[in-house]
């Protein structure tokens, strides 16, 4: 009985430490950095899947869609 008792006590203060380190990570939100040709084109690859969902398709990206040069150079001129 005590050593259940142990036990118990044990895993609940595992468990509420665990709970208190998820809190300061909730929280991170990385810098804003400008787009390189290696980045996937995001708002393509949401366009594509948005309309494949509704048409009840299912979209497997062998090679994911990259940012063109272009767009690059257009977002490279704007104000941050």
């Amino acid at each position: 009985m005590n050593a259940s008792l142990r036990m118990i006590v044990l895993l609940s203060v595992v468990g509420l430490s665990a709970c208190a380190g998820m809190e300061a990570r909730s929280t991170y939100s990385p810098e804003p950095r400008s787009p390189t040709i290696m980045d996937a084109d995001e708002e393509y690859i949401a366009y594509v899947e948005r309309v494949a969902r509704r048409r009840g398709l299912e979209v497997v990206w062998v090679n994911v869609p990259r940012v063109s040069a272009e767009q690059v150079e257009q977002t490279a001129g704007e104000p941050k």
